[in-house]
């Protein structure tokens, strides 16, 4: 019965903003390490953001470092991501993903998806 529910996903023209959210059910999410995901047409996923148990740790992949931050409020059991200065090639399926550690995700959302126009 664990659930990832993602939202916030849409269309928006580059230089815009999006924040996403993941509501997790069924896990206390403070136990878990969160992380979001993406996956473009004809490319794998790749991770984009992680997040430690506590919120205080963070990771970013390299292409949106800067842009994107990642947090998590464990007392709604919800990660977020707030993207910033986006970019056509930041358009991807956005998946978030729970588990014991930044290597090891066990529980996937269904994904929202985020367009950008140029």
């Amino acid at each position: 019965q664990v659930q990832l529910v993602e939202s916030g996903g849409g269309l928006v023209q580059a230089g815009g903003s999006l924040r996403l959210s993941c509501a997790a059910s069924g896990r206390t999410a403070s136990n878990y390490y969160m992380g979001w995901f993406r996956q473009a047409p004809g490319k794998e996923r790749v991770s984009v953001a992680s997040i430690s148990r506590g919120g205080s740790n963070t990771y970013y992949a390299d292409s949106v470092k800067g842009r994107f931050t990642i947090s998590r409020d464990n007392t709604k059991n919800t990660v977020y991501l707030q993207m910033n200065s986006l970019k056509p090639e930041d358009t991807a399926v956005y998946v978030c993903a729970m588990g014991p550690s930044i290597y090891n995700y066990d529980y996937w959302g269904q994904g929202t998806q985020v367009t950008v126009s140029s």
